[in-house]
């Protein structure tokens, strides 16, 4: 029970980190776009949406699918959990472009390379997304928890 019960508030908190740091890096493309911002305050916000996602990802599969929770099969045919997972899915999708971006950067700034802040104002519009891609997450989490079903 006490394991249950650490590993969801695990989850939760990462959901938070993962909103907070989504819109701060979001932010910070905005005012990189606008001449104002720094990289490093993106690959920060970044490093901290990376490891939040991780830490969804990881503690999501231990709780639906490793024995923690309800088990596989109520997940596997709770409409909720295939919304939650769609949107998951699309907030991978849509990170592709920034993630790929972010890496090349870091790269090149090993090198000693300045990062191209042209996409910047659209990967400012990508976080933000994201961020509300994540609510909508949360909302289904909460459905879940309440054992909504819809029929």
């Amino acid at each position: 029970m006490l394991s249950q019960w650490v590993l969801a508030a695990i989850h939760l908190f990462a959901f938070a980190l993962a909103f907070w740091a989504a819109l701060t890096r979001g932010t910070a493309f905005r005012k990189l776009a606008a001449g104002t911002g720094e990289v490093k305050r993106v690959l920060l916000a970044d490093n901290l949406w990376g490891l939040s996602a991780l830490t969804l990802l990881i503690t999501g599969a231990m709780r639906a699918f490793g024995g923690y929770e309800k088990g596989s099969d109520y997940y596997l045919h709770q409409p909720l959990f295939h919304l939650k997972m769609t949107l998951f899915l699309l907030i991978l999708l849509m990170e592709l472009a920034p993630m790929i971006t972010l890496i090349k950067c870091r790269i090149a700034s090993s090198r000693g390379a300045a990062l191209d802040s042209g996409r910047a104002k659209l990967y400012a519009r990508i976080s933000h997304v994201e961020a509300l891609l994540l609510i909508l997450m949360m909302v289904a989490a909460t459905g879940m928890a309440r054992g909504v079903i819809f029929a």
